[in-house]
């Protein structure tokens, strides 16, 4: 597998459960992600705007490649609500050898 081919899992975290659901649902469907789950609530605490702020939110974590990142993650800011959304990438450096194929070989087949 190249360094296009390497996993990655990409996340965000939203307002809704909708909202997370759609921003999955785009990436899967457009073939930039091979799954993605949506997880639920959690509690968030953050640094906003110079104070600290609690929200209840959903993580969407969908599983890509280097090779679709750049548009998984112009797909996410497109598609999220939030002012300054995190989207962020963490290299997957191990796991079932199967499945992280299946990541890739799903990535790269054409939408459908």
């Amino acid at each position: 597998m190249g360094d296009d081919g390497r996993v990655l899992q990409l996340a965000t975290a939203a307002g809704s459960a909708e909202d997370a659901a759609a921003i999955a649902d785009a990436l899967v469907r457009r073939r930039l992600a091979a799954c993605a789950q949506v997880v639920g609530p959690v509690a968030s605490r953050y640094w906003w705007q110079g104070r600290v702020e609690e929200a209840t939110e959903w993580l969407c974590v969908a599983k890509t490649t280097a090779g679709r990142l750049d548009e998984a993650v112009a797909a996410v800011r497109d598609l999220h609500r939030y002012e300054l959304p995190e989207i962020v990438a963490t290299p997957v450096v191990g796991g079932h050898g199967p499945y992280l194929a299946w990541v890739a070989g799903e990535t790269s087949a054409p939408p459908g």
